[in-house]
């Protein structure tokens, strides 16, 4: 998943955008802006579902998987974008059988986490699955982990992970994550 493009111009008459405070709800806010139409960027986070996935027939292991657009050997939980027109427990079983063709048994929300790097909203669910495991193109290596082997990372979904940790009276383990390189996209 990567982070959504930047809009330069207006997608209704193509002029150029501007960064533009306007009195709103809220009081005054600064967004892009078309000072010929008024159309206006609002710039809102995008729901991704993730899933802690303990797998029920291999003695409760659970499932972190290495995404192909990832540098370096990072695994982690099963994420991907809502779609319209689903429900959030509806689009995590979709991408938990798109990405690694397991059948959910059942699912139990662990919380809703803010990402603000990607611009995302995280809602992650505990998902019982089972079956054999086949990764998408979208995933190049999966490992499978006892809890107590499980290490957190400290952005995004590291959170999740470690809120079902807590709640299964494990203490978590944190990760130092790589310093990000600036050159990259945020």
């Amino acid at each position: 998943m990567s982070a959504p493009p930047a809009y330069k111009f207006c997608p209704a008459c193509a002029t150029p955008l501007q960064m533009l405070v306007e009195q709103e709800d809220g009081g005054p806010k600064a967004r892009l802006r078309c000072p010929a139409c008024g159309w206006t960027h609002w710039n809102n986070p995008t729901p991704v579902l993730a899933a802690v996935i303990e797998l029920a027939d291999r003695d409760g292991q659970v499932l972190l998987a290495r995404n192909a657009a990832w540098p370096g050997k990072f695994y982690g939980l099963i994420t991907g974008f809502m779609e319209a027109g689903e429900t959030p427990e509806g689009g995590i079983t979709r991408e938990i059988g798109e990405e690694t063709s397991l059948t959910v048994d059942a699912l139990k929300l662990i919380g809703v986490y803010d990402f603000q790097r990607m611009n995302q909203l995280i809602v992650a669910y505990h998902a019982v699955a089972r079956g054999e495991i086949v990764l998408s193109p979208e995933l190049v290596e999966y490992r499978l982990y006892a809890p107590t082997e499980l290490r957190c990372w400290p952005a995004g979904t590291g959170y999740a992970l470690a809120d079902w940790l807590t709640s299964r009276g494990h203490t978590p383990q944190w990760i130092e994550l790589p310093p990000r390189d600036p050159a990259e996209p945020a």
